[in-house]
């Protein structure tokens, strides 16, 4: 029998992770109420710290979690896309940080179904991530319709007369997936905390399939009780406990470290940017950069290795590219932050530097209608062969096509403006681009010569 948590507190512990006098946003007798209190029990028993907790919630029921809980991390995600964040924040807290973050998956059966890849893909890496799966057999915030998981008689909004379509054992999927961790249990069951506490310690990848009711169309439409959950395990073949407990295999972090990172070709990437050495420019404020022209022409590559510059230069750095779905053909934009300080959001609305090197990308600054928001403050180095839209910003127009060609306009002209307006120190940007690039460097550097020179002969057109 699983302990209460006021019977596993003990003093000067905490004695629980909800917000104080939690209002349940669910439908009276939902079973998302009994898992998170029970979710609630495990962490109190585990006793994490509050920071080194992660919640990250999908979109339904289960995601109205966020405001019930304090102090701990919570994020809010698309719909089946749960799963894929909290991966991400695991591995850049496992390969990045110390290590010790919890990070935990509420998602709806709907939201499983819908991000089943991102489940799978988990599974195999091998993260550490508990995913708990509130299957409740309908998409109950949008009217009770069927899902992959709904199983087969049950009446739903979809399947009035009665699903005739063999449901998807999650479980099943998961550990052909080499999930090391997984199980099956009711939200009603009283060791569930147990079993919640026992997931979220486990180091690597753990999912919990969570059987519910959900009292507002799967209850009065199918005459259930929450005993009955067990009779729908049984009846669709689902095995309940635990299904999977393996030791035998490593977590993702772990083996990334042993078999990638201690590779002599990736350590010696990761050398060469210290080899280059360090030194941190005096940036006043943060600096934005939208870099946009065509495809195949290197633009997100060469914001890619811009952005190595600045890290090897001690400055915090982020990168956004676009570009439509084909990768071949038509605009491909990259945005670029730099910032001597924490970057708290990636967005630029109005760039200090738009850059433009050629038709595709000019036609895509237009129609997102970003020439209209520059100002005074701004800056526009555009090809001297496009055409100077009505704008409020320094225009620059130069011979990048004309010198470096389509290939290396984008990054001659990054590394220009890098240069001309001391982002970056001018040693630490070249030498990147020595150690970095991929085509011909002394055919880079004499054609970046050539427009510096005919901008300090007063050749660059405003």
């Amino acid at each position: 029998m699983s302990l209460s948590t006021e019977q596993k507190a003990t003093s000067g512990s905490i004695t629980s992770y909800f917000v104080d006098q939690p209002r349940f946003p669910f439908c009276k007798g939902c079973g998302h109420q009994s898992v998170l209190r029970r979710l609630n029990d495990a962490l109190v028993s585990l006793q994490l710290p509050p920071d080194k907790v992660a919640l990250v919630t999908d979109i339904g029921c289960i995601g109205l979690t966020d405001a019930l809980f304090k102090d701990i991390h919570t994020v809010h995600t698309t719909h089946g896309r749960s799963t894929a964040f909290a991966t991400g924040i695991a591995l850049a807290d496992s390969l990045l940080a110390d290590g010790k973050l919890k990070t935990i998956v509420l998602i709806g059966d709907g939201g499983a179904m819908i991000g089943l890849q991102h489940l799978v893909h988990a599974a195999m890496l091998n993260v550490d991530v508990t995913v708990l799966i509130c299957n409740n057999f309908v998409y109950g915030m949008t009217g009770g319709q069927g899902s992959g998981l709904t199983p087969e008689c049950f009446v739903t909004a979809t399947t009035p007369k009665g699903n005739i379509v063999p449901p998807v054992d999650i479980c099943e999927i998961l550990t052909a997936s080499n999930a090391p961790f997984v199980a099956r249990t009711v939200a009603t069951d009283r060791s569930l905390s147990d079993l919640l506490a026992k997931a979220i310690a486990y180091n690597g990848f753990a999912a919990i399939e969570i059987l519910e009711l959900c009292t507002e169309f799967a209850v009065p439409q199918n005459k259930l009780d929450g005993q009955r959950l067990y009779d729908i395990a049984k009846k669709n073949g689902w095995g309940v406990g635990i299904l999977a407990e393996r030791m035998d295999r490593s977590p993702y972090a772990v083996r990334y470290r042993e078999e990638v990172l201690n590779k002599t070709d990736v350590v010696s990437q990761l050398d060469a940017i210290h080899r280059i050495g360090t030194r941190i420019p005096t940036l006043k404020k943060p600096v934005s950069i939208l870099l946009a022209g065509s495809a195949g022409e290197r633009v997100q590559s060469s914001a890619g290795l811009v952005a190595t510059a600045a890290v090897a230069a001690g400055l915090n750095i982020t990168q956004k590219n676009d570009n439509p779905v084909t990768q071949g053909s038509g605009f491909s934009v990259a945005e670029l932050w730099f910032s001597a300080h924490e970057i708290g959001f990636t967005g630029i609305t109005r760039p200090d530097f738009l850059l433009v090197t050629s038709v595709d990308g000019w036609r895509e600054m237009y129609s997102q209608r970003v020439f209209a928001r520059l100002d005074r403050s701004s800056a526009l180095y555009i090809d001297e062969t496009l055409q100077v839209p009505e704008c409020d910003g320094v225009v620059h127009r130069l011979k990048l096509r004309s010198v470096f060609g389509g290939k290396d306009a984008a990054l001659g002209l990054l590394v220009f403006v890098l240069l001309r307006h001391d982002i970056l120190p001018r040693d630490l940007v070249l030498r990147v681009v020595r150690e970095k690039y991929r085509g011909d460097v002394d055919f880079f550097f004499t054609r970046l010569q050539q427009l510096e020179m005919e901008s300090d002969r007063g050749n660059v057109s405003r």
